[in-house]
């Protein structure tokens, strides 16, 4: 009995001991696997994310292209450059008077056959709930209502200080969300999950409202509306895509004239003063810090909430003044060692969300008075100018004696009245930003963080920097802050702590890249400041895929986006391929293959480890390059009907393409017309020191406008574009221009004289 008793005992612990094996054998194989699938899916990021700051290194070269020819272009006349500079810069001075006249959205009649919503002001919750329902449902604002609601967002956004102050004491808590990017479902999902703004419910949405996506008209009309309902309650930061030079390239200007076909001119102009409004961080509690992109070594809160914020019109080009940049620097210098010695606390002013005390108002009236002094004027001071100053300088000087005699002012009293002709006269010259203001609010628009220690460009992006740990624990002791929230990168789980835990990206547009690519996410932030993280999906259909089904789906879109991306490049490829092919047979390693891919595309990817995706090879571990690019086309082609090269020429240049011919296109037409066309010849002609005369240009001009309507629309201009292409590859390539230069081409373009 003992024995039998001892055998069962012993069959147990081996079939124990093989269901453990199984068990360890079943989990060995599950993390492989897990681990497999979660190196795709960071492939697949990083192949995202290299062709987005890719795009934005050549919205920031051409940019500089422009400028650089807007900074060295002789005008013949005072008209010319003043046309230029609208046409280039869409300069503010010019617009202002120009808004005026179209701000009269009285006189916009609304058909009674408009079933959208209607406004009126001052809005009610009702108003602004409504716009989502109906946004829900795709009905469409009326640019009556769109004007209205943009010209008294506008003058609420002028009361507002650069950096707004928010209070945890008067709701319950507040949420920050980062970019939309115009997914309407991702807003209207974030309210529908953790309810709708109210006095009890405060939200921070962090910039970046627009571009990308299909909604962002109606994004903006959303939040601004909020933000007038509940003015201490709902708060806006500007972000790197509130800039209508970046609008150009990534939509959001397109999307508006398509939408407002009449009126869009001027709702795009209304926007570009708006944006140039918004305020540039907010801070919960003096504790939390939210800005958009990040900061620097540089970064100076009290700068920031000093400078006027309006005149960085677009970070993509500082205007400066025509001050010495090294009489700038000295008077900077000068300024900060003065500010230093003040007893003035860089938060002050405080906005409505917070109670001042009298001795607040004081310290106001000292930061406004160090406001107007601190940044360096474009001439010499006239004589009621100085005296005002002056003034200003005695009363500040008296208030300050009295605080520290221990009396506290009452009251604040107001600066001595100037005349009309002063008034005027300071608000119709808007000073341009210094170099260091502007870099400045670049920094924190653009900017990202980096494991390593340290502040370096952020060449990848183009703008801003890379800001390390140790930039961030010295601007929060600096400032007695405890953590930093910010947006502008997609994360996979829409959202990463960094820096210690000391940095927070917040990321709310949901499958950003592609369906499954990414959640959304938005924190929310009680009386003790710790972040709860809610994370979310917008689109129903990613809840019934599994991981497996989600990642393969999001990696095919990306390697068809690196394909074309490969595909744009074919003629480099070649001609990289040819140096390792020393023995001229065709065939090349694939070690050579992926260093010659990086050396042409410059975007950092593994390519060794993409090899498999995109490569066959064959048993000898060789390459027969030009198959593979023979291959790489057929894909392209099977899509369009177009001869190889044109085709390879279209895809690399088109982004460029559309953008240059918003940029021409200076009153958003959707044309170009006979005027617009000649002053951009000039300016490229001038140059490329290319004698060209205006019959010439009219010549090219006609020859462009194929159905004869007197303008050129754009695929008019992206035509042209492939036919010069196409008479290049007819004919001696050698003494053609570049594909990227097609247009430079002068008078032997299709149709000149």
């Amino acid at each position: 009995m003992g024995s039998g008793t001892s055998t069962r005992h012993h069959s147990a612990f081996q079939n124990a001991e093989r269901t453990f094996k199984a068990a360890a054998l079943i989990q060995r194989w599950y993390r492989r696997y897990v681990a497999r699938l979660e190196m795709r899916r960071r492939c697949t990021w990083s192949i995202f994310q290299s062709i987005e700051y890719a795009g934005q290194q050549d919205q920031v070269k051409l940019h500089d292209f422009f400028s650089y020819l807007m900074d060295h272009f002789i005008p013949s006349s005072h008209n010319e450059r003043e046309f230029l500079t609208r046409m280039f810069t869409e300069d503010r001075f010019t617009q202002d008077s120009e808004m005026e006249k179209c701000s009269d959205y009285e006189s916009i009649e609304v058909p009674d056959s408009y079933t959208g919503p209607r406004l009126s002001f001052p809005l009610l919750p009702d108003h602004a709930t409504a716009l989502i329902e109906a946004f829900r449902l795709k009905q469409q604002l009326h640019a009556r209502y769109v004007l209205n609601l943009l010209y008294e967002t506008k003058k609420h956004l002028v009361q507002l200080p650069n950096i707004n102050r928010v209070s945890t004491c008067y709701s319950e808590e507040i949420t920050v969300c980062g970019d939309l990017h115009g997914q309407l479902d991702d807003l209207i999902f974030i309210f529908y999950k953790n309810g709708l703004p109210s006095p009890e419910r405060s939200y921070v949405f962090n910039g970046d409202f627009v571009d990308r996506g299909k909604d962002s008209v109606e994004i903006l009309m959303i939040l601004f509306a909020f933000m007038l309902v509940y003015p201490k309650e709902f708060h806006l930061n500007r972000g790197n895509h509130e800039d209508h030079m970046v609008n150009l390239r990534y939509g959001f200007t397109k999307e508006v004239m398509n939408k407002y076909k009449i009126h869009g001119k001027e709702i795009l102009r209304t926007l570009q003063d708006v944006f140039c409004w918004l305020p540039l961080a907010t801070l919960i509690d003096e504790k939390v810090l939210i800005l958009h992109g990040g900061v620097s070594d540089i970064t100076d809160l009290e700068l920031l909430d000093k400078i006027e914020r309006n005149k960085i019109v677009s970070t993509m080009r500082c205007k400066t003044r025509q001050k010495s940049e090294k009489q700038m620097e000295e008077k900077g210098k000068a300024n900060r060692n003065s500010s230093a010695q003040e007893p003035i606390p860089w938060f002050l002013p405080q906005s409505r969300s917070l109670p001042s005390s009298p001795l607040r108002l004081s310290s106001y009236k000292a930061h406004k008075t160090n406001r107007s002094s601190s940044i360096p004027c474009g001439g010499c001071l006239d004589g009621r100018e100085l005296s005002r100053q002056v003034r200003s300088s005695v009363e500040l000087e008296l208030e300050r004696c009295r605080q520290q005699a221990g009396l506290l002012v009452t009251g604040q009293k107001e600066e001595p009245s100037r005349s009309a002709s002063e008034a005027d006269s300071e608000a119709g010259e808007l000073q341009k930003p210094t170099q260091e203001e502007w870099r400045q609010v670049v920094d924190i628009l653009w900017s990202d963080p980096m494991a390593q220690e340290g502040c370096k460009a952020n060449t990848i992006r183009g703008g801003g920097c890379y800001f390390g740990p140790d930039v961030t624990q010295q601007l929060l002791q600096k400032y007695n802050l405890q953590f930093l929230i910010r947006s502008h990168e997609c994360k996979p789980e829409g959202y990463e702590f960094c820096h210690n835990r000391k940095v927070l990206t917040i990321f709310s547009a949901s499958n950003y890249y592609e369906v499954g690519s990414n959640r959304g996410a938005y924190v929310k932030l009680g009386p003790a400041l710790t972040p709860h993280i809610v994370q979310y999906q917008a689109n129903k259909v990613t809840n019934t895929l599994t991981m497996r089904q989600r990642i393969s789906r999001v990696e095919e879109s990306a390697l068809r986006a690196l394909r074309e991306k490969l595909f744009a490049h074919s003629s480099d490829l070649l001609s990289e391929f040819k140096k390792h092919d020393a023995d001229k047979v065709g065939l090349i390693t694939l070690s050579d293959w992926a260093a010659a891919v990086e050396s042409v595309l410059h975007l950092g990817l593994p390519w060794r480890m993409l090899r498999s995706q995109l490569v066959n090879s064959s048993a000898d571990n060789m390459l027969e390059y030009k198959s593979w690019l023979k291959n790489l086309a057929k894909e392209q082609l099977s899509h369009e009907n177009i001869q190889s090269s044109l085709l390879e020429t279209l895809y690399r240049n088109r982004s460029n393409l559309e953008t240059i011919f918003r940029i021409i296109d200076s009153d958003h037409s959707g044309f170009i017309s006979l005027d617009e066309f000649r002053q951009t010849w000039k300016l490229l002609s001038s140059h490329m020191n290319i004698d060209i005369t205006d019959d010439c240009i009219c010549d090219l001009a006609r020859s462009i406008d194929f159905n004869k309507d007197g303008h050129i629309d754009i695929n008019e201009f992206l035509e042209a574009f492939r036919l010069v292409e196409k008479s290049c590859l007819e004919g001696d390539t050698s003494e053609c221009p570049q594909a990227t230069n097609a247009k430079d081409s002068g008078c032997n373009s299709p149709g000149a004289c």
